[in-house]
C-alpha cells in the first residue's frame, strides 16, 4: 500500500483522495490541515484514512506528500518539512502558480527538491471545504506539472501516474510559461470578475442592480463566489504576469471607449466579430485539444 499525506483536505485535496479510492489505486491517505474540525470532517466523509497532526511523525514511510493548500502556505509548509523528509518521498503541490513555488522549494528542500515535482490541476469549484470533494473532479481536466532540468525524472512519473489514476490528462511546460498563461485565462477573469461584484455592491443602489441581473451577469460573475483567501494569494503571488495582462486588457478597454465615444459601429462589430468566432471555436474544442505536450 503506498502512503499519500494530503495538506489541505479540502476541494482539491479531498478530490484527488477520493478520486484514488475509486480507482482503487492503492494508496492509503492521510490528511494533515490547519484545523482539526475539517481534519475530522474529512475522516466522518470518508475521504481520508486517517488524521495527524504532528509533521514529523506523519511523515514518516510516506511515497507522495501533496500539498492542497492556498499558494502562501506552501511555502512555509515546504520549510517545516524539509527537516523530516525522508529518501524516497516525493513532494508536489496543487498551487495556482508555479515559478513561485519552485523558487521556493530550491531554496528550502536542499538536496530534497529534485524530488518536488510542481503541479496544477485545472479543476476546481466556488465551493470549498471537506464536504465539495467529489471524486469525479479531474476526469477528463487538465492537470499541468511543471518540473525543470533539476527534477528527478522518476519523481514526475510517479506524479504523473497518480493524476492519470484520477482520470485527469496531465500536461507539461515550464513554470514561466505556465504563469503567463494563466495570468491571461484565470488569474484576470477572477479579479475581474471580483472587481465587477464590488464596484456595484458598493452604489447606494446596488439593490436594484442585483434584483435586475440575470444570466449573463451570472455567468460572468460566478467565479466571484471563490474563496477571497485564495486569489489574494494567487494574484500576489502571480503579480508580475498579471500586471502584464492587466495592461493589455485595459488597452482593450480603451480601444472599446474610443469606438463607443465616436460612435464606431464598424470597429466594435469587427470587435465583437473577432471575439465571437474566437470563443465559438473554442467552446467546439474539447479541453484536451488545446494543449500540446
Amino acid at each position: 500500500m503506498k502512503k499519500l499525506l494530503v495538506f489541505g483536505v479540502g476541494l482539491i485535496g479531498g478530490s484527488l483522495a477520493l478520486a484514488l479510492k475509486a480507482a482503487n489505486a492503492g494508496w492509503h491517505v492521510t490528511g494533515i490541515g490547519r484545523t482539526g474540525d475539517s481534519l475530522q470532517e474529512a475522516l466522518t466523509l470518508g475521504i481520508i484514512d486517517e488524521a495527524a497532526t504532528d509533521i514529523a511523525t506523519a511523515l514518516k514511510g510516506v511515497d507522495v506528500i501533496m500539498i492542497a493548500t492556498p499558494v502562501a502556505q506552501i511555502g512555509p509548509i515546504l520549510q517545516r518539512i524539509a527537516p523530516h523528509l525522508e529518501d524516497k518521498t516525493i513532494i508536489t503541490d496543487a498551487g495556482s502558480t508555479k515559478a513561485d513555488i519552485a523558487n521556493e522549494a530550491h531554496k528550502l528542500l536542499g538536496n530534497a527538491a529534485s524530488r518536488f515535482v510542481p503541479g496544477h490541476p485545472i479543476a476546481g469549484a466556488e465551493k470549498s471545504g471537506p464536504s465539495a470533494a467529489q471524486a469525479t473532479l479531474y476526469k477528463n481536466k487538465n492537470v499541468v506539472l511543471t518540473p525543470d532540468g533539476r527534477t528527478d525524472p522518476g519523481a514526475v512519473q510517479i506524479v504523473r501516474e497518480l493524476w492519470l489514476s484520477t482520470g485527469a490528462i496531465v500536461r507539461e511546460m515550464s513554470p514561466e510559461g505556465h504563469d503567463t498563461i494563466f495570468a491571461a485565462v484565470s488569474h484576470l477573469p477572477h479579479l475581474l470578475a471580483f472587481a465587477l461584484v464590488d464596484e456595484l455592491a458598493a452604489r447606494p443602489d446596488a439593490e436594484q442592480f442585483f434584483e435586475f441581473a440575470a444570466s449573463g451577469f451570472r455567468d460572468f460573475t460566478r467565479i466571484a463566489g471563490s474563496s477571497p483567501e485564495m486569489w489574494r494569494d494567487i494574484s500576489l503571488a502571480n503579480r508580475t504576469a498579471l500586471l502584464q495582462e492587466l495592461d493589455r486588457y485595459q488597452s482593450a478597454l480603451n480601444q472599446l471607449r474610443q469606438s463607443l465615444e465616436h460612435g464606431d459601429a464598424a470597429s466594435l462589430q469587427a470587435t465583437f466579430e473577432r471575439a465571437s468566432q474566437a470563443r465559438n471555436a473554442w467552446a467546439q474544442h474539447s479541453p484536451s485539444a488545446l494543449w500540446k505536450n
